[in-house]
Order: structure tokens, then C-alpha cells, then sequence
């Protein structure tokens, strides 16, 4: 039985090994891609700069000028095509916006206003426009609220390329040819992302879970026939090695024998990455418990004059509540935000006593079992690109989910979430797929440098099954009859 079972160890490894080594160079190579150049995206400082300064001479009425007297969870003002427009977002419905000047609602955005955002966000004049619902960059779900989209293909040598929503007028991603290049080597196909299948979302999962699946097999199979294959001590080979291959099988025993470790985990957090099952979905705070915790009927409007004395070089003001205040930030590139109290213009007085008791609303049935302030990041609040908002206060709750919520101890704003299941996947995915533990993310550049030393091996081991499976094959193919 023994041998029967090695048997079939082997022949598992060898033809799901020459099915999958072709993925397994793929994905080693794109990740080391990604390491460096992420999927593109609009961060909110690169959406900043491409604003205007608010014309404040030009803003006449407030956001509740329209007559629209819902409950809104926030309110921007900014600028859209050279006018100053109030972007409302209710709790139940909807978002839409009000022109500041006019007081008007604003109206669905066609080509030739889409060209003039384009033009005066990106500093350069379109050279080509066309009206799009997606394509390889804009496939994301996070995009639907704003199909159609413009797409404006700008003059400048970079390759710029911005999308305007054309329900809201905003831009809502941008890319240049650089960070197109390298993505086609590095997160479309390590994600297997192709438009064409990226847009049934249901199938890009299925399709994820099921090809990766069975490379898991191969790299379990692969390490234990690697350690059955080595001798070490005395035990050596009669040639004094510890290995009993020649050429490209002893690069593919060694390297994977030294990559084993990492290559499984990689694979099996990866398999993860798509949630298989459902494991570790979780409901979250509820829209309800969150509005709850807000506290705010109704959020106030500010003084506009004396709004317009407080940011007069604004890019944009944010009015949203938190803790039972209205908080009010006034932002600007390359500056902290400036926030202060939405009702009465001036010092925020929030303290944890007061974010306590409105943070017990938002898990119904549960209190609160410790209070924690982070001065410095740890495992479960941490950025692996960027810096982390600190300090930040962490509420722990007795809920069976044990929820865990930080907050903004400044302002009272909800910037995170977890509970268990959602704590268990930052371990099986996030480390063993980004390996983005604070000790590796503080003492720059080792974690690169263990991702390339791991990669490295695992690529090696992967281009010798490449060569090793297509000398098997041509073995295999039939001569043919003479």
C-alpha cells in the first residue's frame, strides 16, 4: 500500500505540476510587479490637487437651498467645471448634487463638460473622448454608481488617461501608459483580471478558487516527495550529496526544498484571497448602528461667509457627523485638514467619555470590555503603502462576533472595523500573501528583500518544472508509424 501511495504521490505531483508550473511562473513574476506598481487608482491627495480652489464669491445658496430636506450623512463642497457644487449624501437614498450658485440641481454630465473636468484637472487638453461603461481599468464594482463613464484620453507625453463620472461630473480614476505596462505583467494576470472576465464577477471567483485550488496540491505533494528525496548526515547518496538528481531536477529539488514553506502559504493565502466558501464573511456594523452612533437629525449648515474666511484657498469642504457632533474639515494639498466644529465654526470639543457612550450604540446588546489608545501602529492597524492614522482609539466589545472598532479620537469618526473571522483572515491572507507584518514594514527594505529572496526561489523551482514538463511531454507524444 506504501508504495502505492508514493506512487500515486508521484504521478499527482508530475501532471498537476505540468498542468499548473506555467501559473506558477506567471504569478511569481507578477507579484514581484506588484510589489512596486499597484492597480491603478485615484488616491484622495492625487483627487485633491486636481481640484480648483473654491470660488467663493460665486457660492450663494447652501446645500439645503434645493428644498431636499432628507437626513444626510454628508456634505462636500468643491468645485465641477468652474462652478462651486454641493455634493449630498443622504443616509436612505441616493447621492445628488445642488450648484452653489444657482441653488439648481446639477444635471447628468455630456462630452463637452466631461472634456472641460478633464482639461482643467489634468492640466493638459484631451486629445481624445469617448463615452465608455467600462474597460480593463474601470471594471471594479466601486465604479457602477457612476456608469457611464468619459473616458479623456489627454496630450501630455505620460499617456494620461482620466474617467469622469458622468452622473456626478467627479474623476473618479486616472492612469498613465507607465502604470498600464506594468500592470499587464503584474496585477492583471497575477489576478487573473481580464476584463472580459473580471465583468461576471461571480465566474472571475469561481474560476480564481478552482485554478489555484490545485496548485496547493502540487506544492504539498512537490515538498513531500522533496523531503522523502533528501539525505542528509550520514545518510547521504553514495556520491557524498544530499540529493540524489542531476541538472535541472536537483535546481528543481533544492529550490523548491528552500522555497517550500513560503510557496505553500503563498498559495494557500492566495486561494484565500477570494474568500472560498464564504469562511470568513462577516455583517459588520449595521447602516442602522452606524447612524445611531452619528447622533445628528440633521447636519448644519455653515456660515458661508464666514466659511469663506476660514478656507479661503480651499479645495474642498467636508461636513459629516460622528459622536453627536457635525465635524467640519477644510482641505487642501500637501496640508493636514483642518477640522473644527460644523455648527459653530470654531474648537472640535470631543473627549473619549463622550465617544464611549456614543460608540456603545453601534453593537446593539454588547458593551464595551477594553479601551485602548494606539500611538504607534500594531497588527491589526497598520498600512503597508503610506502612513496610518494615528493616534487612533480602539473599542473592544463583549458581542460573540468581538467586535473591535477604531476611531478618531480627535473628531469621533469610525475609520475601522473587524471582528474574529475578519481578524483570522489578516493572519492566513494579508501575512502569508503580503508578509506585511510592522517588523518587516518599519525596517525597510527587508521585507522586499525577503519577498525577492522567496520569489526567486520559487521561481527557480518553477521554470525547472517548466523545462522538466516539456521534456516529459515530448517523451510521451507517439512516434509516429512508418
Amino acid at each position: 500500500m506504501w508504495h502505492r501511495l508514493k506512487r500515486w504521490l508521484y504521478l499527482t505531483h508530475r501532471w498537476m505540476g505540468i498542468a499548473t508550473c506555467l501559473l506558477f511562473v506567471l504569478w511569481f513574476v507578477s507579484g514581484l510587479v506588484m510589489l512596486y506598481v499597484p492597480f491603478p487608482s485615484l488616491e484622495d491627495e492625487e483627487r485633491l490637487q486636481g481640484l480648483t480652489p473654491i470660488a467663493w464669491e460665486q457660492v450663494e445658496h447652501g446645500p439645503y437651498d434645493a428644498g431636499r430636506e432628507q437626513d444626510l450623512r454628508e456634505i462636500v463642497l468643491e468645485m465641477r467645471d468652474g462652478r462651486p457644487v454641493w455634493r449630498l449624501l443622504p443616509w436612505d437614498a441616493d447621492p445628488y448634487a445642488v450648484w452653489a450658485d444657482s441653488g439648481l440641481p446639477t444635471a447628468t454630465v455630456d462630452r463637452l463638460e466631461a472634456q472641460r473636468i478633464a482639461e482643467g484637472f489634468g492640466k493638459e487638453p484631451v486629445s481624445a473622448m469617448r463615452r465608455i461603461y467600462n474597460d480593463q481599468w474601470s471594471v471594479p464594482g466601486g465604479y457602477d454608481v457612476h456608469r457611464p463613464l468619459w473616458k479623456a484620453e489627454l496630450a501630455g507625453e505620460e499617456g494620461r488617461v482620466l474617467y469622469v463620472s458622468s452622473t456626478s461630473g467627479e474623476v473618479i480614476l486616472d492612469t498613465d501608459a507607465k502604470e498600464r505596462f506594468w500592470n499587464w505583467l503584474g496585477s492583471i494576470p497575477h489576478w487573473l483580471y481580464p476584463r472580459a472576465l473580471r465583468e461576471e464577477q461571480p465566474v472571475w471567483r469561481q474560476v480564481v478558487m478552482w485554478v489555484s485550488g490545485p496548485c496547493i496540491l502540487v506544492a504539498l505533494t512537490g515538498t513531500w516527495i522533496g523531503l522523502m528525496r533528501l539525505r542528509a548526515g550520514k545518510r547521504r547518496f553514495k556520491d557524498g550529496g544530499m540529493t540524489p538528481y542531476r541538472g535541472w531536477m536537483k535546481w528543481h529539488h533544492v529550490s523548491g526544498l528552500v522555497g517550500s514553506v513560503f510557496l505553500i502559504l503563498w498559495v494557500f493565502s492566495g486561494w484565500l484571497s477570494v474568500d472560498p466558501f464564504r469562511l470568513f464573511a462577516s455583517e459588520g456594523i449595521s447602516a442602522g448602528a452606524y447612524r445611531e452612533y452619528a447622533g445628528t437629525d440633521r447636519l448644519p449648515e455653515p456660515d458661508l461667509a464666514e466659511l469663506a474666511q476660514l478656507g479661503p484657498v480651499a479645495r474642498q469642504v467636508v461636513v459629516r457627523s460622528a459622536a453627536g457632533q457635525a465635524v467640519l474639515r477644510i482641505r487642501e494639498p500637501d496640508l493636514e485638514d483642518r477640522v473644527i466644529d460644523a455648527a459653530m465654526l470654531g474648537a472640535l470639543n470631543v473627549n473619549e467619555e463622550r465617544i464611549k457612550i456614543a460608540a456603545a450604540r453601534l453593537v446593539p446588546g454588547a458593551e464595551i470590555s477594553a479601551t485602548e489608545t494606539l500611538t504607534k501602529p500594531d497588527s491589526y492597524w497598520y498600512a503597508v503603502r503610506g502612513e496610518v492614522p494615528l493616534p487612533v482609539l480602539r473599542l473592544r466589545f463583549t458581542d460573540e462576533a468581538q467586535t473591535w472598532v477604531h476611531i478618531d479620537p480627535a473628531t469621533g469618526e469610525l475609520l475601522g472595523q473587524s471582528d474574529t473571522r475578519r481578524r483570522t483572515y489578516r493572519w492566513l491572507f494579508d501575512l502569508f500573501h503580503r508578509w506585511d507584518l510592522n517588523l518587516f514594514l518599519r525596517a525597510s527594505p527587508s521585507r522586499d528583500l525577503l519577498i525577492w529572496v522567496m520569489s526567486i526561489a520559487g521561481l527557480i523551482s518553477s521554470v525547472t518544472a517548466v523545462y522538466i514538463g516539456w521534456v516529459r511531454l515530448r517523451r510521451q507524444r507517439p512516434r509516429p508509424q512508418l
